[in-house]
């Protein structure tokens, strides 16, 4: 069982670390889904952990249908990872008919090798999950991140065993979003994945002794510019125990 973390931070990418995880997806802005993070926090957590660090290539929030401007800063946040020897990048973009633009995909990957590539959720975007299975296969993604096409992997495990028998190991289906100690099991015991994807999310109070008390978040009234959002490495070795143990024997 592979266990991918999703981390925001470099501190989350260092308890991902602690905790046992086999790879993260490193990311920026939560609240959008996941964003290409900048060149200095690629650079230090590539310096300071030893396991895989794949790097989402995504230039904003929103849907997965870009412009050529877009579609040139994801060239170029590839060439950046690869100066910087990461191990993959996670990717995906659409036609406004919600099939895979396959054309700019391939051009994408092909970029990004000897990298690995992953087809992010905007696989779950897609108008026809099988026919973008086969697409995937087609452009030579190494594998899909899906929740099922639902809000949680739970929700859509169904569907996440059907793709996995679909793949016939031909490309790796890992379910993410929504997968934790509560959920992991079912998914693991539906669905017979071999890899998942979470987040193992605690937060920390800042080490700020004053606090603003006019503002609770910039920007926001969430009151999250006090808490720090981080991995917790208990967490990663209580899923990896429930996700072994699920697998079938």
């Amino acid at each position: 069982m592979k266990l991918e973390i999703v981390v925001y931070n470099i501190e989350s990418a260092l308890k991902a670390q602690e905790g046992g995880a086999d790879r993260i997806e490193l990311c920026d802005n939560p609240g959008e889904g996941g964003t290409t993070p900048s060149y200095g926090v690629i650079e230090a957590v590539r310096q300071h952990v030893s396991m895989d660090v794949f790097v989402m290539i995504r230039p904003r929030g929103g849907d997965f249908h870009y412009s050529s401007y877009e579609f040139h800063c994801m060239k170029r946040d590839i060439d950046q990872c690869q100066k910087l020897s990461v191990d993959g990048v996670a990717l995906g973009i659409l036609n406004a008919d919600g099939t895979l633009d396959k054309k700019r995909c391939k051009e994408l990957i092909d970029r990004a090798r000897p990298l690995k590539v992953t087809c992010h959720r905007a696989f779950d975007m897609t108008r026809d999950p099988f026919e973008a299975l086969e697409d995937c296969i087609e452009l030579g993604f190494d594998r899909i991140l899906t929740s099922g096409q639902q809000a949680t992997a739970s929700k859509g495990v169904d569907l996440i065993s059907q793709l996995i028998q679909k793949a016939k190991g031909r490309i790796v289906i890992m379910p993410g979003t929504g997968v934790n100690e509560d959920t992991v099991v079912e998914i693991v015991q539906k669905s017979r994945a071999n890899e998942i994807h979470f987040s193992a999310t605690t937060f920390r109070e800042s080490a700020m002794q004053y606090l603003n008390p006019n503002i609770a978040g910039m920007g926001s009234d969430e009151g999250t510019e006090y808490k720090l959002r981080v991995v917790d490495p208990q967490r990663v070795k209580t899923m990896r125990q429930l996700a072994e143990a699920a697998l079938p024997k």
